[in-house]
Formats: structure tokens, sequence, C-alpha cells
């Protein structure tokens, strides 16, 4: 089984979206306005309940999508890189998102 770098570059990806689906949808199915690409300033301003379930499902859809890959990879490695993937936008999420309500609270 060989897998490239392609397969584990769109598992990262899939990870990255499966993590990023979270706040979304949460935010969305409590009907909470929160940041999203499509806000004013994108991913400072705030969109309604509505685009955030919306962009939630569209980022769950294509993560899960994209884990077909995970065939064609080391089983191991792909995770690895799905889990990679997930932590890292995780971190850098809560930190932007950290400071996008920090300087609400102002």
């Amino acid at each position: 089984m060989t897998a490239t770098l392609t397969s584990y570059a769109l598992l990262f990806l899939a990870g990255a979206l499966l993590c990023n689906c979270i706040p979304h949808l949460t935010s969305g199915l409590r009907g909470e306005a929160f940041p999203t690409p499509f806000a004013d300033p994108p991913g400072k301003g705030l969109s309604s309940p509505v685009l955030n379930f919306l962009w939630g499902a569209a980022n769950v859809s294509l993560g899960i999508w994209l884990l077909f890959p995970l065939a064609d990879a080391d089983p191991r490695w792909g995770r690895v890189a799905v889990a990679v993937g997930f932590v890292a936008i995780g971190v850098y999420l809560a930190r932007h998102f950290g400071q996008v309500r920090g300087s609400r609270e102002r």
C-alpha cells in the first residue's frame, strides 16, 4: 500500500474540518451568533445561528468525505495525519477566537 503525500495532506485537512465544525454546529444549534468567514469582517464579525449551522454542516460533510484517502494511507500514519490536523486547527481557533472574544469584552 503506497500512500502519497497528497493522501496525508487530505487527511490533515479532514481533521481540521472536523475540528472546525464543532464551534459552528454548537453555536448554531444553541441559537448563538458566532464568527464565520462570511461575517464582516471575516472571522471576526458575527454570523447568524443558521449560517453557523450550515457552515458547520458543510465542514463536517467535507471532513468525512476527505477521510476516504485513509484507505490509501498506512492506517497508523493516516490516523496521525487526521489527529494532527484536528489539534493544529483547534489550537489556532482557540487562540484566534480567544482574541476575538477578548476584544469584544473590553
